[in-house]
């Protein structure tokens, strides 16, 4: 299974917050979304996570250069289940 890294997180307004993981070329991705809740009181998020190849897609061309960037770093500094 391939492994991603956590290379961006954004919050809503409805109190979710979309998690964005990617390959470490940036080149293909896997997003998720959790309650923001789930922060506070449940299991934090993680730096990495193993996914099927099915879940991921591919990386919107002006964000590869970042999510690699992000992805390599991340995988440098943390295992994949690091909470950050």
């Amino acid at each position: 299974m391939p492994r991603v890294w956590l290379v961006d997180r954004q919050f809503d307004s409805k109190g979710l917050v979309r998690l964005t993981y990617a390959t470490t070329d940036g080149e293909r991705m896997h997003t998720t979304e959790i309650a923001q809740q789930r922060l506070v009181t449940g299991r934090g998020v993680t730096a990495g996570r193993e996914v099927d190849g099915s879940d991921l897609a591919a990386t919107d061309p002006e964000n590869v250069e970042r999510f690699a960037r992000e992805a390599d770093r991340m995988a440098e500094e943390h295992d994949l289940d690091d909470e950050v």
